[in-house]
Order: structure tokens, then C-alpha cells, then sequence
């Protein structure tokens, strides 16, 4: 096995196009204009695909940022880490980039390379049809959203 690239693998997901689907390289780019995240390599992976792979499974740690079906009010903001993010893979796919998390991860895992540490760190959409920016309720969340993964960087660096 490789030797991992020490810190944190912050994985934004979405298609900046799509309203509320652009919310994970949203909050890459958010994390990226304030100080930084010491501890983190933020990467903005866009509509995600296996060219992504190397880097997850180089990396200690993960930490997936996107748009995702939560049956909850739009802006909800909600963490999966551990097994609990591979149960919402699992589940219902409402994106193109949702299935291709899930084959990366089960990729990472086939190659005995996925990261012991990962979350999904999730928002529920409102509207993902064409816009370039996203609904009132996700924009008012990217704030929780970067808190929520600074503190999970935070806290697997210590």
C-alpha cells in the first residue's frame, strides 16, 4: 500500500451550474478564500469521477462536501462519518455524482485504500435545475457547512 498524504481530503461535489447542486465546490471555495484549512487539502471535485480515486485513497482522511437527499427542509445541513456515510451512499441516488461517490468509495475499498476517517458532510437541496447560483436556503447554509467541516478537520488532526 502507498504511503498516504497526512491531513485531510476535503472533497467538494457538485455541478456549479445546477443551483443547490453547486454546493460542495461552493464551501471548497468559501474554506479556500478565508484563512485556509490547516491540516486539509481542499479540492474542488467538481461532478466527481474515478480520476479522483488516487487521491482518496492517498488520503489519511476524507471529508465529502454536496447536495444530497436528506427528506428534510432544504438548507438542512447533516454529517455522516464512518459506516454511517457508507449507509447514505447506499441509498437512493439522486445525481450522477452521488453514484459516482459511492463506485469511488467502493473502489477505495476494493484497492484496500479507503480511508478509515471519511464523513459526507451533506445539505438538502431545494432546486437543482439550471441557475447559477444557489436558493436562498443552501446559500444560508455554506456557513454551517464549513463550520461543520472545519471542526471535523480540527478534530481528526489532534
Amino acid at each position: 500500500m502507498a504511503q498516504r498524504t497526512p491531513g485531510v481530503l476535503v472533497l467538494g461535489l457538485g455541478n456549479r451550474l445546477l443551483g443547490d447542486d453547486a454546493a460542495g465546490p461552493l464551501v471548497v471555495a468559501a474554506l479556500a478564500a478565508g484563512a485556509g484549512l490547516p491540516g486539509a487539502v481542499l479540492r474542488d471535485g467538481g461532478t466527481i469521477g474515478l480520476s479522483l480515486l488516487p487521491e482518496i485513497e492517498d488520503a489519511a482522511a476524507l471529508v465529502a462536501v454536496d447536495a444530497a437527499e436528506l427528506a428534510a427542509a432544504p438548507g438542512s445541513v447533516q454529517v455522516f462519518e464512518g459506516a454511517a456515510m457508507d449507509r447514505q451512499l447506499g441509498g437512493r441516488k439522486r445525481s450522477a455524482h452521488e453514484v459516482a461517490l459511492f463506485d469511488l468509495m467502493a473502489a477505495a475499498e476494493l484497492s484496500g485504500c479507503l480511508p478509515a476517517r471519511r464523513a459526507l458532510v451533506a445539505v438538502q437541496p431545494q432546486s437543482c435545475a439550471l441557475a447559477l447560483a444557489p436558493t436562498p436556503a443552501v446559500a444560508q447554509a455554506i456557513p454551517a457547512l464549513c463550520a461543520t467541516v472545519r471542526e471535523l478537520v480540527a478534530r481528526w488532526n489532534r
